[in-house]
């Protein structure tokens, strides 16, 4: 394995990032809870982030922690689904192509919540006002959360982004054809 410092990577994915942080907001905005302060991207650490307040509810601030894994999965998927049967079958795939696979795969790869989401997941998990199923259900996905944030290590980030940008469209394809 080699090491890539993370703004280098931050960089080249920053497509990923903004939507990231988007998701996060749209989410706030679809349980209206309040936004402070976003930054859509930025060379550094963190390379974007939302200051929203405290949502009423837990499952608010669960839902605003998980969006980024719903949105960037999906739009990552819709942007590369044109390009990537050329692209795999390496048939007549254009500059286009490639440049919407490197679009799908850096918004996918941005789609795991961050160590932040997860703790803040993780605080109204704890909330006395959280019914006992709600923690049953979420708490394992706090777990996977870390997992994956840790699994960026081995790339495993990368992995994912290539799998919703390439994959998927493929079996979609194939699974309508």
């Amino acid at each position: 394995m080699f090491f890539i410092p993370g703004f280098l990577i931050s960089i080249v994915t920053f497509p990923g990032v903004i939507v990231h942080e988007f998701a996060h907001q749209l989410f706030c905005r679809l349980f209206r809870t309040a936004v402070l302060d976003v930054c859509y991207f930025r060379v550094g650490n963190p390379s974007g982030f939302v200051v929203h307040e405290h949502p009423r509810k837990a499952s608010h601030q669960i839902w605003i922690g998980l969006g980024p894994f719903f949105v960037n999965t999906i739009v990552g998927a819709l942007i590369a689904l044109p390009s990537a049967i050329p692209v795999i079958q390496f048939e007549n795939a254009s500059f286009i192509d490639y440049v919407l696979i490197w679009l799908g795969v850096s918004i996918a790869m941005h789609s795991f919540p961050s160590t932040g989401d997860a703790q803040n997941i993780w605080s109204s998990i704890k909330s006395r006002e959280t019914s006992w199923l709600l923690k049953i259900l979420v708490s394992p996905i706090v777990g996977l959360i870390y997992i994956c944030a840790y699994g960026s290590v081995i790339w495993l980030d990368l992995l994912y982004g290539i799998g919703v940008a390439t994959l998927i469209p493929y079996l979609l394809v194939n699974l309508l054809v």
